[in-house]
C-alpha cells in the first residue's frame, strides 16, 4: 500500500524536476542567442566558424525546440530535442563567445 501511495508524489516530483531542466536550459538558450543578436557579423568570419546568420538560425532554433518541447509538441523524443538544444547554446556559449570577444577586443590569444 505505501508504494501505490508514494507513486503520484515521486510523479509529481519527476515532473518538477522536468520543468526545472527546461528552464534551465532555455534561460542558456536565450542568453546564446541574445548574445550572438548583439554581435558583429564580420567578426564570425574573422575567428573561422559560421556566419552570424547560421548561429542566429541555430541558436533561435534550440529555443524554438525546447519551447516546442516544453508545450508538449514533441512527446516521445522531447528530451532527446532539447539536449541537442542545448548543445548547440553550449558550443556557442563555450567555444565562439569566448573567440569573438578575443577578436572583437582585439586580445588575440598570442
Amino acid at each position: 500500500m505505501g508504494v501505490v501511495a508514494s507513486l503520484p508524489l515521486v510523479i509529481s516530483i519527476e515532473a518538477w524536476i522536468n520543468i526545472v531542466v527546461f528552464i534551465v536550459a532555455l534561460v542558456i538558450e536565450i542568453v546564446a542567442l541574445g548574445h550572438c543578436l548583439v554581435q558583429r557579423p564580420d567578426a564570425f568570419p574573422a575567428i573561422n566558424t559560421l556566419s552570424k546568420r547560421a548561429w542566429m538560425g541555430l541558436t533561435g532554433g534550440s529555443v524554438l525546440v525546447t519551447l516546442l518541447a516544453f508545450v508538449g509538441f514533441f512527446v516521445t523524443f522531447g528530451i532527446m530535442f532539447v539536449m541537442v538544444s542545448i548543445t548547440v547554446a553550449a558550443v556557442y556559449l563555450l567555444d565562439v563567445r569566448p573567440a569573438l570577444r578575443d577578436a572583437v577586443d582585439g586580445h588575440g590569444s598570442w
